[in-house]
């Protein structure tokens, strides 16, 4: 997480239009980071990576934010309206141009899975709707 992508967080973020969208936009456009950055065949230090995380996200956001709570944000019900606003798109895909608009199903599908595996339920929702969806058209726009 070096500065250049922290700044174009920041600049995402204040794009939303209230407290709540602009906190809902940083925690999804972070996530997508963080789940991109696993698409490596390095070896990852997750300590050393979430730390930097948990830095960033805890001077962004402040206590009881972590890259944990993030990623759970990401797989629940509450990040749809992040994920279906056309506004969010196209700002994430000026900000932040290295991660593909199309690659966020795959990113988001790929925590859905870690989710999963953890808690052993099965990836149901709204959310896994939406991926099917998306992945079926990904050249159709956001509902």
């Amino acid at each position: 997480m070096n500065k250049a992508i922290q700044d174009k967080l920041l600049a995402l973020m204040r794009e939303g239009r209230d407290r709540t969208e602009s906190t809902d936009w940083f925690r999804v456009s972070l996530g997508l980071f963080y789940l991109a950055a696993l698409m490596t065949e390095e070896a990852i230090d997750f300590k050393k990576v979430d730390r930097e995380f948990n830095r960033f996200i805890y001077h962004t956001l402040g206590k009881g934010h972590t890259i944990t709570s993030v990623l759970q944000f990401m797989s629940g019900e509450k990040v749809m309206p992040t994920v279906e606003s056309g506004r969010f798109m196209d700002a994430f895909q000026r900000h932040c141009p290295e991660i593909p608009i199309e690659s966020i199903p795959f990113l988001l599908e790929l925590n859905l899975g870690v989710a999963k595996n953890i808690s052993g339920l099965e990836a149901t929702g709204p959310l896994a709707d939406w991926i099917v969806r998306r992945k079926a058209a990904p050249q159709a726009p956001d509902a």
